[in-house]
């Protein structure tokens, strides 16, 4: 489906091309910063709509940037879908947001050039932001000192830590977020990120009038290897929700997210700022359905170690080249986009069949 080791500029390439191929009405956004190669960054937009559209499929990529190779990679591939079975210019619109994060896409990191976590991003910041006691326990573990010191100490501390909370109740308090050490882990910011303003202005312009709406944010990392896990996730049951379970049924998981929430899934039920309310919030008043898929990759008990622990230091020391720069950024890309030639296959062929149904609904809707 695609090479073993991608790059932004290849899937940018990729992506537009096939948007042209088809002509898709296109628009492009660009991010204040540079890539790793002095390469200027965009989010992409590829409309394929009729005037006066009102029933749309939306399909976001790269929300966590580096997951973005997986939802880029099925972008292009749906356009080629569509246009082959003719299905490109019908009734209802395809909204293609491509890479909203090219920033953390083109560095290989999960979070933004401000080490946010845009899944923590999505709040009212006129408003008190969520406290996390927890984690100001453990916070210590992910400063450049800790990077730096002797990994017993470190090690001591995460395991009373595990053995105070246990590990699935410790890995719940970090995936909450926080928002007081912008170098900490899942940092949820202090104001709303270029991405969150970009996304925000962007559904702003095409879905406004809209009636219907199906949207997917499509993500990577958690859940059983090769298995896409569909998701329907907000902080309480809305009407859309009803139709994720009647056009799914057993394929669906609901998440309902909260301070003391919880969830088998991989992912963080008690986290706020998701893209997913945000989109909700949004379409209020409109018949909308807000999907998430994550698709499974490698199993990791714990942070410590990892890809995603070894990309955070590396960025604290500013270590932006070099052999070990280099393998920390193969690790973290196979991580989250395994090379693997039929995880690629599976989890392409389940993510169009998602989007299939979808489409087929929103299509059906209205008709005798």
């Amino acid at each position: 489906m695609m090479d073993a080791q991608p790059s932004y500029t290849l899937l940018r390439s990729r992506f537009l091309e096939a948007a042209q191929r088809h002509g898709a009405q296109l628009e492009h956004h660009k991010h204040p910063l540079q890539g790793p190669q002095g390469e200027d960054l965009y989010t992409d937009v590829a409309v394929f709509a009729r005037p006066g559209t009102r029933k749309w499929l939306v399909l976001v990529s790269g929300t966590h940037g580096v997951e973005g190779y997986y939802g880029s990679m099925c972008q292009t591939a749906y356009m080629d879908t569509l246009a082959a079975a003719g299905r490109l210019d019908g009734e209802v619109g395809l909204l293609l947001v491509h890479l909203i994060n090219p920033w953390g896409t083109a560095w290989k990191r999960r979070t933004n050039e401000d080490n946010i976590d845009l899944n923590r991003n999505y709040l009212d910041f006129s408003r008190p932001l969520p406290q996390n006691p927890g984690y100001e326990a453990i916070h210590e573990l992910f400063t450049l000192r800790a990077g730096q010191e002797d990994d017993s100490r470190a090690d001591a501390l995460w395991e009373s830590k595990v053995r105070e909370l246990g590990r699935t109740q410790l890995m719940n308090v970090l995936g909450a977020g926080q928002y007081l050490h912008a170098d900490g882990l899942y940092f949820g910011g202090v104001q709303p990120a270029w991405s969150n303003t970009t996304l925000r202005a962007i559904v702003a312009k095409y879905l406004a009038d809209c009636s219907d709406a199906v949207s997917f944010d499509l993500h990577t990392g958690a859940g059983e290897y090769g298995h896409p896990m569909l998701m329907a996730i907000a902080e309480r049951e809305y009407p859309g929700m009803e139709d994720a379970r009647r056009i799914y049924g057993p394929w669906l998981y609901t998440v309902l997210t909260g301070a003391s929430s919880t969830t088998d899934t991989g992912i963080s039920a008690a986290a706020t700022g998701y893209t997913s309310q945000a989109m909700v919030d949004t379409m209020q008043g409109k018949r909308f359905t807000q999907l998430v898929i994550e698709c499974g990759t490698y199993t990791n008990p714990q942070i410590r170690g990892s890809a995603l622990w070894n990309d955070h230091f590396l960025h604290l020391r500013g270590e932006l080249q070099g052999p070990v720069y280099e393998q920390v950024k193969r690790d973290i890309l196979e991580f989250f986009f395994p090379a693997d030639a039929d995880w690629r296959e599976v989890v392409w062929v389940r993510s169009r069949q998602m989007f299939d149904r979808a489409l087929n609904d929103l299509l059906a809707r209205g008709q005798a």
